[in-house]
């Protein structure tokens, strides 16, 4: 149970990180409504914090930094290859 948790979980991670790039951007569907103004963040900390920004149209942006992408494979390939480590059930 715990290996095909761990390679599904690592199988996601490393997905996730491969769609990022191929996408600069992406714009999430619904539309966000703000009574009040957004308060002033601190400077982004390596790109991480300000992934997330509003458009235009009211919708939220995601634009990931250049670093998550190959962050988030590395990261899914390691889980991936510690599930196929994992020592064998003995019954």
């Amino acid at each position: 149970m715990f290996r095909s948790s761990f390679f599904a979980a690592g199988l996601f991670v490393l997905l996730s990180g491969t769609s990022f790039l191929f996408v600069d951007k992406m714009v999430l569907t619904h539309k966000v409504t703000v009574e009040e103004p957004e308060p002033v963040r601190e400077p982004e900390f390596r790109g991480f914090l300000g992934m997330t920004s509003l458009n235009e149209d009211q919708q939220e942006e995601v634009n990931p930094p250049d670093w998550a992408a190959f962050s988030l494979m590395s990261v899914g390939a390691v889980t991936m290859l510690y599930a196929a480590a994992l020592p064998k059930r003995r019954s």
